[in-house]
């Protein structure tokens, strides 16, 4: 049997007393794509916010049209905004007037209480 016995290494690596060796750092593509993502990230968050609180500003009567602006009618019993849509715009189509009615209003189903005050187009106003 023999006996394998490492032999010394003939290459040495000698540095000047108190220097450590420097390595150069390469970023691969990898680390490019998360340094990008992450500088990207905050500008993402920061457009989100603000599209966010823009719609909310938006829908906000600051600095807006007052409500006084617009013609208004009151809810009596048998109403529908089928019937209301048809009084206040008989030349138009019931259902684009309900629609923006109902746009204007924030209605969430087309149901309507004895009582609710509607407010109007503005295209359907007696103004107009």
């Amino acid at each position: 049997m023999n006996t394998i016995t490492p032999a010394a290494s003939s290459h040495q690596v000698s540095t000047p007393s108190g220097q450590a060796t420097r390595t150069r750092l390469r970023i691969t593509r990898r680390g490019r794509r998360v340094v990008a993502m992450l500088a990207a990230t905050p500008l993402v968050a920061a457009a989100a916010i603000a599209i966010i609180n823009g719609g909310a500003a938006l829908g906000s009567n600051e600095q807006g049209v007052s409500a006084d602006a617009f013609d208004s009618v009151t809810v009596m019993p048998g109403d529908t905004l089928w019937s209301i849509a048809e009084d206040v715009a008989p030349q138009e189509d019931p259902r684009d007037v309900v629609d923006e009615i109902s746009d204007l209003n924030r209605l969430s189903s087309s149901t309507v209480d004895t009582g609710q005050r509607l407010f109007l187009p503005i295209a359907y106003s007696a103004g107009h």
